[in-house]
């Protein structure tokens, strides 16, 4: 008979002890926020206008055609960002005031 229950331990074991991308140094999820091939640095600073707006409500913005993704933001809004994380193919940032 199937056990509901048992499997979802299982798989929930298999989870907890199989967590590279989140607890290891690998370049998936990287622990320092940064991903060295990234057109733009933490910390860096830019002029933007939000072209979109993702999924979850924040605005999408390009540097150099690398999506940085930036919350409380609206389409169309022309602002003042600095990076706080990059990864392989998108970052992210925060309004500058």
């Amino acid at each position: 008979m199937f056990d509901r229950n048992n499997r979802n331990n299982r798989n929930n074991n298999y989870r907890n002890n199989n967590n590279n991308y989140r607890n290891n140094n690998s370049n998936y999820g990287n622990n320092n926020n940064s991903y060295s091939n990234a057109p733009v640095n933490v910390g860096e600073t830019y002029d933007v206008k939000i072209e979109d707006i993702g999924r979850s409500g924040d605005g999408i913005a390009k540097v150099d055609g690398y999506i940085l993704f930036v919350p409380n933001t609206k389409k169309d809004q022309e602002v003042k960002i600095k990076v706080t994380a990059t990864k392989r193919n998108l970052g992210f940032a925060e309004l500058v005031e």
